[in-house]
């Protein structure tokens, strides 16, 4: 409550006075936010980009990958590319001796339409190496998008014949065909050897067109397959090479698309055995024949 008395008249209200320091700020202030202004705008545009709004941070410029398509491996390098493996001889060839003695035309001659194989001295078997080696090779080439197809798969009482094994990798037309084997050489012969086509133009059997691709397939699988299994080629055949050309095995004789056969230790010699036994060595074989098979058909 305010009180007016009859000796009180109501206050007039006072003019303020300007002082010089008001005044000076009245005039200096507009003038720097001016010029604080016009920095910003030209710091901002100098810099390629424009300053945030008050509250928001400014988005960084996009970032330009310096990685193009060209430069990143596809994820299917083997699409489109066929692949045949053949695994050596089938586990129960022994119950149909009449039929896998049969004689077959390979070309340059008649041969037995398949045989046993070989084993260790503790009885593992040939035949349970080669499919368990295809199974593991047939995973990793799917894993590069190529189309596999196994001549056998322990679904068939015996085989098939050599000659129907070749034929297998015709029908499907295979940019490439590897046939699984192990030896059955003396202890102390030890080592991996490869098995190229010959020339042959006999009979029925015409290898002169895969000659030369299948030779660059092998030599591919030969040097892959040795520094994946951090093995040593044959010390009993091929020179040293891990190479050997023949001209007697109806599967190479009878083929018309690219196909060696790899022979991938002695199953007679302890120290190989071991290794063949082992299911972590088995890994490493499929892997170098398929690092092999996989350069070949990338060129």
């Amino acid at each position: 409550m305010s009180y007016a008395g009859p000796e009180f008249d109501s206050p007039q209200p006072r003019r303020p006075r300007r002082r010089p320091l008001t005044l000076a700020l009245a005039v200096l202030v507009p003038g720097a936010l001016l010029g604080w202004l016009v920095y910003e705008g030209v710091g901002g545009a100098a810099d390629g980009g424009a300053t945030a709004a008050p509250g928001k941070e400014a988005s960084a410029p996009p970032t330009v990958s310096s990685t193009t398509a060209d430069d990143k491996e596809p994820a299917a390098p083997l699409k489109g590319k066929v692949v045949v493996i053949d695994p050596g001889h089938n586990l129960t060839n022994f119950r149909h001796t009449a039929e896998i003695n049969r004689k077959v035309d390979i070309g340059t001659n008649r041969k037995e339409c398949d045989t046993t194989g070989t084993s260790t001295n503790s009885g593992y078997a040939e035949a349970k190496f080669t499919l368990d080696v295809a199974h593991r090779l047939r995973a990793l080439l799917e894993k590069q998008g190529a189309t596999v197809k196994l001549t056998q798969d322990g679904d068939r009482p015996y085989g098939p014949c050599v000659d129907e094994r070749a034929r297998i990798g015709n029908r499907a037309e295979a940019d490439a065909v590897v046939s699984i084997h192990a030896d059955g050489a003396d202890a102390g012969q030890r080592g991996y050897h490869v098995i190229l086509p010959g020339r042959v133009h006999q009979g029925i059997a015409d290898t002169r067109r895969i000659v030369a691709p299948s030779a660059a397939l092998g030599k591919l699988i030969a040097t892959d397959f040795g520094r994946a299994t951090n093995t040593k080629p044959s010390n009993y055949i091929g020179d040293g090479t891990g190479l050997v050309t023949r001209k007697d095995l109806g599967g190479l004789n009878l083929s018309t698309v690219p196909k060696v056969f790899i022979e991938c230790g002695n199953m007679r010699d302890s120290k190989d055995a071991a290794r063949l036994t082992s299911a972590a060595w088995r890994q490493k074989a499929a892997q170098g024949i398929s690092e092999g098979i996989v350069s070949f058909l990338r060129g």
